[in-house]
């Protein structure tokens, strides 16, 4: 089924998989809340548009590592729009992610756009490409990996490529370097955005939604494959009171025991997305039709039984009582590895929704053990509002329910 192409890292590896393109895949038995990668972005840029009138969030995060600025912040010595929450972050910045040459062109951009009809999207692409082309320039061996991950032009928009290439061809001259400024490499650019970017993500809280500071593209996590029942999710810890970049890296744990030679894969979004949910965005975002187990299952569901299930991914409180009341002994449902025994395909999400979903209001988040020590940690995480919880409090409650 697999071929593999080499070794990134010690846990995993890279492979070739039937009809998902590349991968990785564990190269040894992984523990519940091990971690299997620590990834450093190759770039970062903003997740706001160009122009906002949102004055409430504007300028909130710092420009270069992306935490919430608590007090008077650093300005950008040729702009108005960037600013930073030290002296260092911005010194970093200016020789990095916030050249002369960026603030320049987002600038130009800011002042032109009366003349283009962007929306919001076409405007965050326009940063990036922006952040991509300095990129080029600043460190070239990082923009080669950047060109070497998955991505498709023909993913994107004809359309989208003529705007946005033309609009960036209008920024001020630069010598963009070995790699040159042209319409196809454009197009390869924005095909890696589209599905290689991960959101660093705003706190959490329950009454609202919750929004994306910065987006980056990270060299390693980007060939996480999707599953609706993942046995692994990432977490960020962008706020972190360390004085350097690694705030924004991305840090991925195994959600239960995985045995050698197992693909690791993320859920590219909550887990309670049904299925006709996943399946449009997976295609709209990402180009494929998921066939992972459980789309297998559900995509036999009428559309009565789809609707049956509530926006949080659960059973209705009745259906749910008697689903508890048939079968208490839910662990008896998993085998060793954490995954669904075969008798129980027909509602194989049931014990992940139990075990391993955020309960907390509006939150829906995945829940990984802590990072164990000399035995496996009871305590869990949930990546979305960092709550903390004893993994039998988790199955009592469940069964309280």
């Amino acid at each position: 089924m697999e071929n593999i192409c080499k070794s990134p890292h010690p846990l995993l590896k890279m492979a070739e998989i039937e009809g998902r393109g590349r991968g990785l895949v564990s190269t040894q038995p992984l523990k519940p809340g091990q971690v299997i990668l620590k990834d450093s972005p190759l770039l970062l840029y903003s997740a706001s548009p160009l122009v906002t009138s949102n004055q409430q969030h504007k300028n909130t995060f710092c420009s270069n590592c992306y935490r919430v600025i608590l007090q008077s912040p650093v300005s950008c010595p040729w702009c108005t729009s960037s600013f930073f929450c030290t002296s260092n972050c911005q010194s970093i910045a200016l020789s990095s992610s916030h050249t002369p040459w960026i603030c320049q062109s987002l600038n130009h951009l800011r002042n032109s756009l009366s003349s283009h009809n962007l929306i919001v999207d076409q405007q965050i692409q326009a940063r990036f490409l922006i952040s991509a082309y300095n990129l080029a320039v600043v460190s070239p061996s990082s923009f080669r990996v950047l060109l070497s991950l998955q991505g498709d032009p023909s993913f994107v928009s004809e359309k989208d490529v003529l705007l946005l290439h033309s609009l960036v061809a209008t920024c001020p001259s630069a010598n963009l370097g070995e790699f040159g400024f042209s319409k196809e490499l454009t197009a390869a650019l924005l095909a890696k955005d589209k599905v290689n970017a991960f959101g660093l993500m705003e706190p959490f809280a329950p009454d609202r939604e919750r929004g994306v500071r910065a987006y980056g593209i990270y060299p390693m996590a980007s060939f996480f494959n999707h599953d609706c029942l993942p046995n692994a999710c990432r977490f960020e810890y962008v706020d972190t009171d360390v004085n350097n970049r690694s705030n924004t890296d991305i840090i991925v744990r195994v959600i239960h025991d995985v045995p050698e030679g197992r693909e690791i894969c993320l859920s590219y979004f909550p887990v309670n997305f049904k299925y006709s949910e996943r399946q449009q965005r997976l295609k709209e975002d990402y180009g494929f039709t998921c066939n992972c187990d459980r789309c297998v299952v559900e995509a036999n569901w009428s559309d009565q039984e789809d609707d049956a299930m509530d926006k949080d991914g659960e059973e209705s409180e009745e259906e749910e009582d008697e689903e508890m009341e048939e079968d208490v002994d839910v662990d008896n449902e998993v085998n060793v590895n954490g995954e669904m025994e075969e008798r129980d395909q027909d509602f194989p999400h049931a014990y992940f929704f139990l075990r391993y979903m955020c309960n907390r209001e509006n939150c829906w988040g995945t829940l990984a053990p802590l990072p164990p020590d000399a035995s496996p940690s009871t305590v869990m995480e949930c990546n979305v509002c960092g709550n903390l919880s004893k993994s039998d409090e988790l199955m009592v409650g469940a069964g309280d329910h």
